[in-house]
């Protein structure tokens, strides 16, 4: 069974959608992109720097847009059912909506520009930020986490949590690490997924009317509780929520292997979370696809690992409680 995967923010680098524009067609796609973004998508995945590409509103609409590309030239001529899985990691779950049909392209990057837009103005708000916090036993790391006021914000699996909140308790916590646990600061601009996003969430649900959403034809998973979301309304309760609530990826993985997936593809920008599945989805199959290079395999990938198969109606996913 195939799962495709969506990166999130703090998997761009600078000039990594240069070689994909060589291709056939994929100009014209970013260009179409970007009109819908509002924003130069092609400068900013070629020429702009890692500062300008950190920016939040730069940096969900680049990934959206280079998931997107990558999943068009990859699935070109396929047709997806519920035999494969997409899954998206924060930002992410909006290319993995798009490609599960859940929202159509047009509707996912103008939820990526509203998203990314009120994100940053919140973000702005508040010297906020990110922190990944590697190793260590789970509850000494919660228990630091909470003494010092941090959010885990990302549940990632593997022993990563990522912990969220002011630049100052960050620090602290950088300074003072739990027990054999390492801390790395993230190229993110804000404490995501957590109360700092409330206004975020405001502007979503302003945009919801202009929205569209279609039950989605692959399995789709939520960041919620790592579980399929049964409709395309539940989806989008389930997205704009996300905002300000943390992500379990790792129950997203942990459902992937309890449901017989064999291989995950990680679309560009790719490498973090084919990283994650290598330590919690240990004898997983996977490929990242980080370069057009890349394609040749991930078609014969996608050809070994695609099945068909039932779901369980059970295992869908409640959404936002």
């Amino acid at each position: 069974m195939l799962a495709i995967a969506c990166p999130g923010q703090g998997s761009q680098t600078p000039g990594f959608l240069t070689p994909w524009l060589d291709l056939p067609g994929v100009r014209e796609h970013l260009e179409q992109l970007s009109d819908r973004a509002g924003t130069d998508l092609i400068r900013h995945g070629t020429v702009s720097d890692e500062e300008t590409i950190k920016d939040t509103a730069v940096a969900q609409p680049l990934i959206v847009a280079a998931g997107l590309v990558t999943a068009r030239l990859l699935l070109e001529g396929t047709t997806l059912t519920a035999a494969t899985v997409v899954a998206g990691h924060s930002v992410g779950e909006l290319t993995a909506s798009a490609i599960a049909g859940a929202l159509s392209e047009d509707d996912a990057v103008a939820f990526v520009r509203v998203r990314a837009g009120a994100m940053a103005q919140a973000a702005a708000a508040e010297a906020t930020g990110m922190s990944a916090v590697l190793g260590g036993d789970p509850d000494d790391v919660a228990a630091r986490l909470t003494d010092l006021g941090l959010t885990a914000a990302n549940a990632n699996g593997g022993g990563q949590v990522v912990a969220a909140g002011t630049l100052e308790q960050l620090a602290a916590l950088a300074q003072d690490p739990p027990v054999k646990a390492r801390v790395i600061a993230l190229k993110v601009a804000g404490a995501f997924h957590t109360h700092h996003m409330s206004p975020a969430v405001t502007a979503l649900e302003a945009l919801r009317p202009a929205l569209a959403p279609t039950d989605p034809v692959a399995t789709l998973m939520s960041n919620y509780d790592g579980l399929p979301v049964a409709t395309g309304d539940g989806n989008l309760d389930s997205l704009i929520a996300q905002v300000s609530r943390p992500v379990r990826w790792d129950l997203c993985m942990e459902s992937m292997q309890s449901m017989g997936v064999t291989g995950m593809i990680e679309l560009s920008p790719a490498g973090t979370l084919t990283g994650l599945a290598k330590r919690g989805m240990r004898g997983m199959a996977t490929l990242a696809v980080k370069s057009p290079e890349d394609m040749d395999a991930a078609r014969t990938f996608l050809e070994e690992h695609a099945r068909t198969t039932d779901l369980d109606p059970s295992l869908t996913s409640e959404g936002p409680q």
